[in-house]
C-alpha cells in the first residue's frame, strides 16, 4: 500500500506509545476507532483522540472519567 498525504498521518497513529500530536476532529474519531480495544491509561493515541474530542465538545465525559 502506498502512503499518501491523506492516510499518511492515520499511519502514525497506529502505535500507542507515540504522541499523536494535534489531531483533528476527523483524526480523532479515527484515532478512536483504530484504539478500541485500548485505555486511556496505557494509550497515548486514544488519550489525545479523547481530549481532542473533549475540547471539541463532540465528547462528554461520565463523572467516573474525570481525575
Amino acid at each position: 500500500m502506498q502512503l499518501t498525504s491523506l492516510n499518511m498521518h492515520v499511519a502514525g497513529l497506529m502505535r500507542c506509545r507515540v504522541e499523536p500530536g494535534i489531531l483533528s476532529t476527523e483524526q480523532a474519531h479515527a484515532a478512536m476507532q483504530l484504539h478500541l480495544d485500548c485505555t486511556v491509561d496505557t494509550c497515548r493515541v486514544r488519550r489525545r483522540a479523547r481530549a481532542t474530542l473533549v475540547e471539541e465538545g463532540r465528547c462528554v465525559l461520565d463523572e467516573r472519567a474525570l481525575p
